[in-house]
Order: structure tokens, then C-alpha cells, then sequence
């Protein structure tokens, strides 16, 4: 939108344009032909002048048509009929003005249809330019905002894709917690309180996970022994926990709520299905440019709740879209324990 008053582009690029023109003429009259009287300006005055109203007709007709729209391989032969239509109202434009100002010609003894043909092959060399210009202009102008669209679209599919990932709360983990909290109110009212803040830390954290891309691995690890202490209400002797933490690991960025699915999906799917229960492993280090996370667990890998569950590939989808294929996630059966592996790039 060009703001009323203000010259556009379109109509500068004209000025400047046929303003080359006329002074080319002007030239080529000093120092090749004749000298400059009135008749030849009038007559480059009415070169200028048609070729101004020929080639925004041109593009009125363009933009009218929509064919700024369309592939290259599909306006060139429209192009190339423009270019002919163009130069015969060019020169029938010319050849009227110079008519009515009473202006003499080279061709004056030529019919009118012959002078009209023979000065449109003249003109060719004018609009041809004019149109390869423009439209390429356009062209060019339309494939960068296509591909800013498609960055912006992009973006957009990708923090989706994020925000849906990390609103996932396992619900049953909510119910079990909340049970559990029930079950202590009476019988132990202290670590009832202590479970209500673990899950309000969990829940908080859940919420702000929306807003964040990545977070410290202590403030990750907080998050994780709150969820281990209320599970460890539910599971008593059954749940043995170990961490193996890498103090120079703790400042490390990792996606929020990313190693707490992984130990969730430890305990729904190792230890839950446990009779005597088992252990779950928590490990941070380096290895080699790497930041290394792993959650090991009792169980064995039994099918798609282990592999393929909503908990796992939101992992791997996480990890793709924020690091672009730099990190890497795995899970294997190693003995009698399950490992879920991260490598993050080290900062």
C-alpha cells in the first residue's frame, strides 16, 4: 500500500526509464544526426508519452489477469503476444500524435498500415526490455516472499509441534500421585505435605515447560526426584533409586520435561510391571562433544509400549526439531536393564 500522496516505485522506475529513452534521443540527435529543434522534441515528447500509456497498459493488464501469478513456463508465450500487441499500440499511438501535431515522417510515403508495422519492429527494442524487467521483477519478488512464507510456516508447524509435545502429562501419573497423597493424609500428614509440593513442582514446571525451550539439567533434575519421591510412595522398597550426576553437567541446557518422560516411561513400563520391582538409574556426563543422559531401568523392551510409546517419540521428535539432527536418542535392552540414551551437543 503506498501512502496517498506518494510516488510509487512503479511509477519512479517509469520516470527514470522512459527519462533514459528521451535523453538517448536527445543524444543521438546532437552528435549523430540533426541538430534539436522543436519538431524533435515533440516527437520524443510523444515517444515518451506513448511508450508511458503502451506499457501501463500492459500491466494493468497483467496485474488484471493475474499473470504475475503464473510459472514461467506458462507466460511465455503470453509474454511474447504482450510484447507484439504492445509495440502496435506504441506505434499507433506515435503515429497518431505525430498526426494531429502535424508532424512529418521518414515513411510518410508508405500506407498507413505498413508505417504502423514497420515502426512497431522499432519499438520491440524498448518494450522487450520493459517486460523482461518487470516481470522478473515480480517473479523474483513473489519466489522471496514464497520462501519467507515457507520459513514462516515452517517456524510455525514447528512451535506447534513443540508446544504439543510438551503439554503431554501422563494423567494416570496425576490419579496416582493424588491417591497416594490420600493414602498419607492420615497415616503420615507431613509426607503427604511433602507429596503435594513434589506434584505442585511437577505441575509448575509442566506449564512453564509451554513457554521454554530449554532449561538447566539441575532445575530438570529437580523436577525428576520430586516425580521419583511420589512414586516412590506408591512403590516403597519396591523402587530403588540411583543417580550418577556429573556436577560440571548441571548448567547444560535440556529440553524441559524431556528426562522426566524418560523416567516416567521407566516406571510405567519397567518397574510397574516388576513383581519384586526394581531400579531405575539416572546418569549425566560427558562423552566426547557430548552431553550424555541416561535412564536406566529393570525390564526388558516387549513390544510398542517400550519402543514406539507417545513418551519415546515425543523424545526423538523433540530432539529433531530443536537440535536438527545434531542429538541423538536411543534405547536398547543392555542385561537385565533398559537404557534410554540422549547425546545433546555440549555448550
Amino acid at each position: 500500500m503506498v501512502a496517498k500522496g506518494k510516488i510509487s516505485n512503479y511509477w519512479w522506475c517509469q520516470i527514470a526509464g522512459w527519462g533514459v529513452v528521451s535523453l538517448s534521443f536527445l543524444f543521438y540527435a546532437n552528435f549523430v544526426k540533426e541538430d534539436i529543434n522543436v519538431d524533435y522534441l515533440l516527437k520524443v515528447i510523444f515517444i515518451v508519452a506513448s511508450g508511458l500509456i503502451s506499457t501501463h497498459l500492459l500491466r494493468w493488464f497483467m496485474k488484471r489477469y493475474h499473470w504475475l501469478l503464473l510459472p514461467v513456463e506458462k507466460i511465455i508465450f503470453r509474454l511474447a503476444i504482450a510484447v507484439i500487441v504492445t509495440c502496435l499500440v506504441f506505434s499507433a499511438l506515435v503515429l497518431l500524435l505525430n498526426q494531429v501535431a502535424g508532424l512529418t515522417e521518414n515513411r510518410r510515403n508508405l500506407d498507413l498500415l505498413t508505417r504502423l508495422f514497420a515502426n512497431s519492429i522499432n519499438w520491440v527494442f524498448f518494450i522487450i526490455p520493459w517486460v523482461l524487467f518487470y516481470y522478473f521483477y515480480h517473479y523474483l519478488v513473489k519466489s522471496r516472499k514464497q520462501q519467507l512464507d515457507t520459513l514462516k510456516l515452517e517456524t510455525l508447524v514447528r512451535e506447534l509441534e513443540l508446544k504439543t509435545i510438551k503439554a503431554h502429562i501422563n494423567p494416570h501419573f496425576i490419579f496416582n500421585a493424588l491417591n497416594s497423597i490420600r493414602a498419607l493424609i492420615d497415616e503420615d500428614p507431613n509426607r503427604a505435605r511433602n507429596a503435594v509440593t513434589h506434584l505442585s513442582n511437577i505441575l509448575r514446571s509442566s506449564m512453564q515447560a509451554e513457554k521454554l525451550e530449554t532449561v538447566p539439567l539441575e532445575k530438570e533434575l529437580n523436577i525428576v526426584k520430586d516425580y521419583l519421591e511420589l512414586e516412590y510412595i506408591r512403590f516403597e522398597d519396591r523402587l530403588k533409586i540411583e543417580y550418577h550426576i556429573n556436577d560440571e553437567t548441571l548448567a547444560q541446557p535440556v529440553p524441559p520435561m524431556m528426562l522426566q518422560t524418560l523416567v516416567e516411561n521407566a516406571i510405567k513400563h519397567g518397574i510397574g510391571k516388576q513383581l519384586h520391582g526394581g531400579v531405575v538409574k539416572v546418569t549425566s556426563d560427558f562423552t566426547n562433544d557430548y552431553h550424555q543422559l541416561m535412564v536406566q531401568n529393570s525390564g526388558h523392551l516387549n513390544g510398542h509400549a517400550n519402543s514406539d510409546g507417545f513418551g519415546l517419540s515425543s523424545t526423538r521428535n523433540r530432539l529433531d526439531l530443536m537440535f536438527g539432527g545434531k542429538a541423538m536418542f536411543d534405547i536398547a535392552q543392555d542385561g537385565e536393564l533398559v537404557v534410554a540414551k540422549v547425546l545433546i551437543p555440549k555448550t
